[in-house]
């Protein structure tokens, strides 16, 4: 309780802010004609025009009259005994504009349903901004609510709340917090891009997506979308598999609050309070929430050590403008398992039963024992090789550097990871919408996203660490090198300095500043046709090199690497070692875009061209040099077309329960050719400097259609999509030696490194009673490369030519299971409750693995051109249920109600390969007699074993 108490006092002494909303306005009409003989019912939903999602507790009233109803949970109203005749019936909910619709009322039921668009103090701004995709975007896309979160997530990483959607696979690898992976349609989350309230997050050098750098963003999140394929994002942004659009919180309308706290398996505790000031004089709003999250873990050692905060302004300064700034981030260090297992290592009998592994696959991988497992560990699925046992006696210090340098003790006393993240990226957006006309408004952010932190490891010199080899797997034995650096002599007994380290833990580390600007302009051409144009421009310096963490024992390191220190130093803790570089990165992106729209037809088209320019220095090399590549430029074109068809799908009524689904139907297409740079590591080897002469830009191409259908009452809908993406020239780089004096290697790029990746899709929604509903969806794909690759390396100084040929025609993209079905029944056994049980079902899901891996020599007969090891199907389910607790009570002038809930995921215990990697060079076993390409040569995370969340919600 004391805690508890203190954590309350702490976040209410931390400012709190975030946007603002209009006041909903009610127009007020008069009953145009009545006849009070007979009477009718009014019925519908009420639902949000962007997201889709329903709009618990809006309210529906018949104006001129006392008649009215408030949506229920599933978004639906009944107005009863409403006399015959013609109406204004308005809908309005807090934060949204509100609707009116004039009907007329006979002696049935007239059905009336309502879309609401968001305030326009409240969020429109956000949605340019964020490109998000609406009902007549012709698009494919799916909406993950706030509801949908806060009932299905459970504190996992925000990637995992998009797997009840089509084509979109996310797991948590390893188990470390944040440390989740995503993957859209076979792309990974390189060419998926990701972006918070408009700002895109992809890592500026790589693409990639770390996600415990936003590891408090679901508990602020309003709702995600994910656009599949090219989407309608304009930006110049990596949205080939798809986007994944995040919009954060808005504040609420009446000053208000939140405290949740959460507890889970592997000693998992997390607090969230959060609180909003209300509109202040009509004009300004702000909102705040922090959070603090412990744990050990489930798998062995992911332990996680975090905080989070989002705080936020929103400022009216007149009826055509408004200033927004706000800030998110999430510092944090946790424990990592980044190291796949033979699956053998994890679970004997899977392995054997379920994998097919011969005795002597199963010999040479012993299931980790209690020596390397938690307390309480019944098998070796908690396994992580990422951490060793130490003395408690050895008190050495730690050094790590996150927006301030801190020698400290280790996270346990009676452990190390060799694996730790840490990393602290915050954002902070400072947003300007202004109204300049009737028909002229501008959308700006201006934002800056900084980043200090980075992950551990080892690093030696001469014979480096003692290892433990009693496990399945290789561990620093720490007592030993301990010992080993503190004495005078090596692991082979060489001679070496007293004291010396010849094994330690160092830093790589990351120390990034992005600034950045994203303006769109828009202009309504007419009442048909809207015109955008806009800026993206990016700029971005990112420092890299290693640092001494645990000297583990000795004194000092020697470090040789420098070439401007040619006779060495003795580095001491925190000291740089290993490399030292700077990249930048400059980026300046044009876009315009066109909107028609005229009764049934919508349709959209749009050009976009950037420019990208690398640097690089190299602090390592003599004079510390700098390294500037070319400009490099792209092209993209997108267009889609969507036509109402109206009631044209009809005759599906037919179809006993839900034919209905038919009653509206919309037709869409789409097409897009986009051009994508190089990442800078395909540019420039931040190594020695060298440029690429040619680098290739990759080309995508898709084509996409669907059907879109939705019942008159809104009880029922369901979307249908087909795509087809083609990649051509896929980025894949050789590195040759180019026999030069300074040992620096040339940079080949592949040709022909082609992907063709096809499916179907499907998601429905079905509210078959006040008590059930039911959601699915369902995703079937077939993604290969087409056709082999080659490269050729000339060496100007002999002119001799050489060819490299890679053996890739009809194999598998790997890293996604290219089949599953997902289902999502509800239950609503009573007001207040509700249970959801979530099916998956996955199949067809082939080991990563590199094109690289498939070069042969001489004939097409030495070529390999298996396909790599397709994992066994699974299925998993994960449980969920909160219950609202019938009472409240009053606490500082304010009335507070509860929520207790429950998360059980993987709730059947299921054993399973989530992520496979083909012929592991590390952990797979090899044979003549077992080959290669199957279950024994693979390494592998398995799924997470069952493990809970639960807690409880109060608001006031």
């Amino acid at each position: 309780m004391k805690n508890h108490f203190f954590l309350f006092s702490l976040i209410l002494a931390i400012p709190l802010a975030i946007f603002a909303q209009d006041d909903a306005v009610v127009e007020e009409a008069a009953v145009e004609e009545a006849v009070w003989g007979e009477a009718g019912t009014v019925a519908g939903t009420v639902s949000d025009v962007s997201t889709g999602g329903v709009l618990p507790g809006a309210n529906v009233v018949v104006e001129g009259t006392e008649l009215g109803a408030a949506a229920d949970e599933s978004g639906s109203f009944i107005i009863e005994n409403v006399p015959a005749g013609s109406y204004t019936v308005t809908a309005s909910v807090m934060g949204y504009k509100s609707s009116s619709e004039t009907v007329t009322v006979g002696t049935g039921t007239t059905v009336l349903n309502f879309s609401l668009s968001t305030s326009v103090l409240q969020m429109s701004g956000l949605e340019v901004l964020a490109s998000r995709a609406g009902e007549n975007t012709p698009v494919a896309y799916s909406n993950v609510s706030k509801a949908d979160m806060e009932f299905r997530l459970g504190s996992q990483d925000i990637p995992l709340a998009l797997n009840a959607t089509p084509s979109v696979y996310a797991t948590a690898q390893g188990g470390g917090a944040g440390d989740a992976r995503v993957n859209v349609r076979g792309f990974n989350q390189r060419n998926v891009a990701v972006m918070i309230n408009g700002v895109p997050q992809n890592d500026m050098e790589n693409g990639w997506v770390y996600w415990s750098n936003w590891d408090g963003v679901g508990d602020v999140t309003s709702s995600i979308q994910m656009q599949r394929g090219l989407s309608a994002v304009n930006l110049a942004a990596p949205s080939i598999g798809g986007t994944m659009n995040v919009i954060t919180d808005p504040t609420a309308m009446e000053a208000g609050g939140m405290f949740k706290q959460e507890l889970g398996a592997g000693n998992f505790l997390k607090s969230t309070f959060n609180y909003s000031s209300g509109l202040i004089n009509d004009k300004f709003a702000v909102s705040g929430t922090v959070v603090r999250k412990t744990g050990d873990g489930v798998i062995d050692k992911q332990w996680t050590d975090a905080w989070a905060y989002y705080l936020g302004a929103s400022y009216a300064v007149d009826e055509n403008n408004r200033l927004e700034l706000y800030a998110i981030g999430a510092p944090q260090r946790h424990g990592q398992n980044l190291w796949k297992q033979n699956a053998a290592a994890y679970d004997q009998d899977f392995a054997k039963t379920e994998l097919g592994y011969a005795q002597a696959a199963l010999d040479a991988f012993s299931e980790a024992t209690s020596h390397d497992l938690q307390p309480g560990a019944e098998s070796g699925r908690f396994y992580s090789q990422n951490w060793a046992k130490v003395s408690p006696s050895y008190d050495g210090k730690q050094y790590m550097y996150m927006y301030g340098a801190k020698t400290q003790a280790r996270h346990d006393p009676n452990f190390i990871n060799e694996r730790e993240n840490f990393f602290h990226k915050p954002l902070v957006n400072l947003n300007h919408f202004m109204t300049i006309n009737d028909q002229m408004r501008l959308s700006s952010v201006l934002y800056w996203s900084g980043g200090s932190g980075g992950g551990s490891g080892t690093y030696r010199n001469n014979d480096g660490f003692i290892w433990d080899y009693s496990g399945p797997s290789r561990i620093f034995d720490l007592d030993a090198t301990i010992a080993m650096n503190q004495s005078d002599e090596t692991r082979k007994g060489e001679a070496k300095g007293l004291g010396e380290s010849d094994a330690i833990l160092r830093n790589s580390i990351n120390r990034q500043d992005t600034y950045g600007l994203i303006s769109k302009l828009n202009y309504d051409l007419n009442d048909e046709t809207t015109l955008e144009v806009g800026v993206d421009w990016r700029t971005a310096e990112i420092e890299h090199a290693r640092e001494v963490r645990d000297l583990l024992g000795g004194d000092y390191f020697v470090e040789t690497s420098d070439d401007n220190r040619p006779d060495g130093y003795q580095a001491g803790l925190g000291d740089i070692i290993a490399y030292h570089n700077t990249n930048t990165v400059d980026w300046m992106g044009l876009f315009a875009q066109g909107n028609y729209t005229k009764d049934a037809l919508s349709a959209y088209g749009m050009f976009g061209w950037s420019s990208i320019t690398y640097t690089h220095t190299n602090y390592f090399l003599v004079g510390s040099p700098k390294f500037e590549a070319d400009p490099i430029s792209a092209m993209q074109v997108k267009a889609g077309v969507m036509y109402d068809l109206g009631g044209a799908m009809s005759m599906l009524s037919a179809i006993p329960v839900v034919g209905k689904v038919g009653d509206q139907a919309k037709v869409f297409f789409n097409v897009g050719n986009v051009e994508k740079v190089p990442i800078l590591d395909n540019v420039i080897d931040d190594n020695n400097g060298t440029i690429s002469t040619d680098p290739l830009n990759e080309t995508f191409t898709s084509v996409e259609a669907g059907l879109k259908l939705r019942s008159d009452d809104g009880s029922m809908s369901a979307n249908v999509n087909l795509y087809n993406t083609q990649w051509k020239d896929r980025n894949q780089v050789k590195y040759v030696n180019a026999g030069s004096s300074d040992g620096a290697d040339a940079m080949v790029f592949l040709t022909g490194v082609d992907q063709s990746h096809q499916g179907v899709e499907l998601e429905a929604n079905a509210q078959f009673s006040d008590m059930l509903s039911m959601f699915g969806a369902a995703s079937f794909g077939t993604w290969q490369h087409d056709g082999d690759a080659s490269g050729t390396y000339k060496n100007y100084d002999t002119q001799e030519s050489t060819e490299y040929d890679y053996a890739l025609d009809g194999l598998r993209i790997g890293d996604q299971p290219q089949w599953s079905i997902v289902l999502g029944p509800t239950l609503t056994p009573m007001d207040g409750m509700k249970l959801q049980a979530i099916w998956g079902k996955y199949a067809r899901h082939f080991a990563d693995w590199s094109p690289g891996s498939r070069e042969y020599d001489g004939t097409d007969a030495d070529a390999d051109r298996n396909q790599s090891w397709e994992t066994p199907g699974y299925s998993k389910v994960d449980l969920h249920a909160y219950y609202d607790l019938p009472f409240s009570f009053d606490a500082a002038g304010s009335t507070v109600s509860m929520q207790a809930f429950l998360h059980v995921f993987n709730a059947l215990d299921a054993v399973y390969v989530q992520d496979a990697v083909d012929n592991s060079s590390y952990n797979g076993y090899y044979s003549n007699e077992t080959g290669r390409h199957n279950a024994m040569s693979a390494e592998v995370f398995l799924g997470s074993p069952r493990y809970f969340n639960l807690g409880v919600t109060f608001r006031f």
